[in-house]
């Protein structure tokens, strides 16, 4: 903490040292070390410096052309603000508490530096107006990396598939054996979940995409700038066409926010498939040590915490989205400093859902599935009832609900008899319905299940690599 538990507001004599320098003339005492402690946010905001010299940059060279500064200042304000530049990226830069924020420590240092000039930089704007352009920038450029991380596990996603394209599992409904499926088609459920959560973060790059920098405090400014300058040379799409709304909105933060749960939550429940799977019952997958951990006390124990870390990500970054909804619930325009809470949630989110992203890719790089396991379970748990209860109907002519009902009884009579529906003689099956033939043990495998699911979208292998197929073209264009 930059203040220390013994300083309190009573054992503290009155400062009577020089306002804050960056304030101006309005205060006579500096802050409170106290105040100082929750005001200050360079802590944490300090990672904007690069997106800050950006837009200081672009706001200059803007002032320049609009001979609201002179081509000298503009000199000076460049080679300056390249000097920090340089100190920051080789760490000789000292970032201040006292002075807040990166803005002001940026402008301190830049002063330092160049003199007078850089007093006028902040010409025609005000922080609300910078931070909101620097954590844009800042922002799409982490948009633009989940989007790449994302793409990198679709492709992993869309190789894995093609390797157990015809490998037999059963499909589950509320935990329980439900109907055969393909592995492939499995992990192609997860690849259409990213597809929309990489559409989700495309398009919401389009709504951040335009600059609130010009729009100064929350009013605009007198000077004759031109924002639309900036906002080409700072690459928005336009500039925010109201200044309020420029300077007091979080919507864009709110929805990345948004995107990443919603992401992290599909993750989330493939990862605890994951889990589930590695299971001796289950037995469906391998991990490599790579992505396993063992137990202090128990020497069999392979566990999949990169999966289970994965899993505990969704809470937190539920948590960020929560924490910032509610801070600006209640928020007038425009500006307020409860705003500065916006930072370390965002923050949080996109530094977790990047590594999420990358340990799930490694974690399925590494994956192996064991095609037997899953095929023995395919076998078992009555999974093909289904497709006894559709050739009664399709061969037998009988309505669909007393086929539900003959097949339920038959999968009760198996069970009695601690058998699987194949297992049960022909005879057994006419105690049931008289008029069922052998032909109908030709159906009741689950290979015949899997490759007879062939409507669109379905687990047959051919519609699987159809799938797969499509795909592939749409990530490469």
């Amino acid at each position: 903490m930059p203040y220390n538990k013994s300083d309190t507001l009573s054992n503290q004599t009155p400062n009577t040292k020089p306002s804050h320098e960056m304030w101006g003339g309005r205060f006579t005492e500096s802050p409170d070390l106290v105040m100082q402690a929750i005001n200050a946010s360079v802590s944490y905001d300090k990672r904007l410096w690069r997106h800050d010299i950006e837009g200081s940059k672009a706001h200059a060279i803007m002032l320049e052309a609009c001979k609201i500064i002179s081509k000298q200042d503009l000199q000076d304000i460049l080679f300056g603000l390249e000097q920090i530049t340089r100190e920051i990226e080789i760490g000789e830069f000292v970032f201040k508490p006292s002075l807040e924020d990166v803005h002001m420590n940026i402008e301190s240092r830049l002063k330092e530096i160049i003199g007078e000039p850089a007093g006028r930089l902040h010409t025609a704007r005000s922080r609300n107006d910078q931070v909101a352009t620097d954590t844009r920038l800042w922002l799409r450029d982490a948009t633009d990396n989940t989007i790449g991380l994302i793409i990198s596990l679709q492709k992993m996603l869309l190789s894995k598939a093609q390797e157990y394209v015809d490998a037999v599992m059963p499909g589950f409904t509320h935990l329980q054996t439900a109907q055969p499926v393909t592995f492939g088609h499995h992990l192609m459920a997860y690849y259409e979940m990213l597809e929309r959560d990489k559409n989700r973060f495309i398009d919401s790059r389009k709504r951040l995409n335009e600059c609130p920098l010009g729009a100064a405090a929350l009013a605009g400014t007198p000077y004759p700038t031109d924002r639309f300058t900036t906002s080409d040379l700072l690459g928005f799409a336009s500039p925010m066409r109201n200044s309020l709304d420029a300077v007091s909105s979080r919507d864009f933060a709110l929805e990345f926010m948004a995107n990443a749960a919603i992401c992290v939550g599909h993750l989330s429940r493939f990862a605890e498939e994951i889990v589930i799977w590695m299971t001796p019952q289950f037995n469906f997958i391998t991990l490599s040590d790579k992505w396993t951990t063992g137990s202090s006390i128990m020497p069999q124990k392979k566990n999949p915490d990169a999966a289970e870390l994965i899993r505990a990500k969704t809470g937190r970054m539920n948590g960020n989205l929560i924490s910032l909804l509610t801070v600006l619930k209640g928020l007038p325009l425009a500006y307020s400093k409860d705003m500065q809470e916006d930072k370390e949630p965002l923050f949080d989110t996109v530094d977790n859902l990047e590594l999420v992203l990358t340990a799930f890719l490694g974690m399925l790089t590494d994956l192996k599935a064991q095609k037997e396991n899953m095929l023995k379970a395919a076998n078992s748990g009555f999974a093909v009832a289904t497709d006894l209860a559709d050739w009664l109907v399709q061969n037998l002519n009988i309505p669909f609900r007393e086929a539900h009902h003959i097949t339920g009884a038959l999968v009760k009579l198996a069970e009695d008899k601690q058998l699987t529906l194949p297992q049960l003689s022909l005879t057994d099956m006419q105690q049931i319905c008289g008029e069922i033939t052998k032909a109908v043990y030709a159906v009741i495998t689950p290979e015949y299940s899997v490759n007879s699911r062939q409507s669109y979208g379905g687990t047959a292998v051919e519609c699987v690599k159809q799938q797969i197929a499509e795909r592939k073209l749409s990530l490469s264009q």
